[in-house]
């Protein structure tokens, strides 16, 4: 039955899927209790271990290991919470992915479906807890450090968000309909459009019109927690970037109701290959459609 179950779930069934995380769940527990001893500890790694699964399922090579990819995933959890390590859980044993890890057409398809359907999971979570959420599972600037330097609060606080945000998610999945992540997915290539756009326009002259349209008149900008300021701030930072002959691309999206992510690439010209750091990140808080509040955040580099 494990078998069936976790070959549906890899097809893209999320009820399957459900079902697949309540078959192995005590068995995850165990594992996780058995390294970290009883508490919260114990059962962030699992809750952990479940989105890890939900965002990966399709990679799972062998449907009958199922439970010990399950189980594999929860002890990386445990041993990485134990090094203190900053990384989003990974941990899924190399063993068990297919020898040639580069999706194909349908899996990309597959995992797009999966995570849109969790972002539309997330988006019933408080707004504070959504910006943590949000930053931990779906962009690479997921360390606890990175997260709390950007949110502007302590790490402590961004681990207790993650706590909630991991159990109500869990709780929102299981109520999931599958109509809900079709509407996420226009949603999140509706903003992917409108980013990229935007980055166009950035370089040429309406860049101003475009930010007094996407922007509150009175927009708070702020720059990896240091530096604030207001809309003209954007227009410095581009002049800036593209006078050097550094160019902006877009590589990832997440949106959740009023809250936008972008993840932006820096390509640095050959003659100043360290001018600009690797990324950007923008975390934008929505009022009414224009951007209220701006965070800002330079990616050092994409290692997890």
């Amino acid at each position: 039955m494990n078998s069936e179950t976790a070959r549906a779930a890899r097809s893209g069934d999320q009820d399957a899927f459900a079902l697949l995380i309540s078959e192995n769940l005590a068995g995850m527990r165990a594992v996780a209790m058995a390294t970290l001893g009883p508490g919260d500890e114990a059962e962030d790694a699992v809750q952990d271990a479940v989105l890890t699964a939900l965002r990966k399922i399709s990679q799972l090579q062998d449907p009958a290991a199922a439970g010990p990819w399950l189980k594999a995933i929860v002890r990386n959890n445990c041993r990485m919470l134990l090094r203190s390590l900053r990384a989003v859980p990974v941990g899924d044993p190399e063993s068990l992915l297919p020898a040639d890890p580069t999706p194909g057409p349908e899996e990309i398809l597959e995992q797009a479906a999966t995570r849109d359907w969790v972002r539309a999971a997330v988006s019933v979570l408080p707004e504070p807890v959504r910006e943590v959420t949000l930053l931990r599972y779906f962009t690479a600037h997921s360390s606890y450090a990175q997260i709390a330097d950007l949110c502007a609060v302590p790490v402590d606080t961004v681990r207790s968000r993650l706590r909630d945000g991991r159990r109500a998610l869990e709780r929102a999945l299981r109520g999931s309909a599958p109509t809900v992540f079709e509407e996420a997915q226009a949603q999140a290539a509706a903003v992917r459009r409108e980013a990229a756009d935007f980055l166009r326009a950035s370089r040429d002259d309406g860049f101003d019109g475009l930010i007094r349209e996407r922007f509150h008149p009175h927009v708070a900008l702020t720059l990896t927690s240091s530096l604030s300021g207001d809309s003209a701030m954007l227009r410095t930072m581009a002049d800036f970037t593209y006078g050097a002959g550094v160019l902006l691309t877009l590589s990832e999206v997440a949106v959740s109701r009023d809250l936008l992510i972008w993840e932006t690439d820096f390509v640095n010209p050959p003659d100043k290959p360290g001018h600009c750091p690797p990324g950007l990140v923008w975390l934008h808080s929505m009022r009414r459609g224009r951007t209220q509040r701006l965070r800002l955040a330079y990616r050092l580099d994409r290692t997890v």
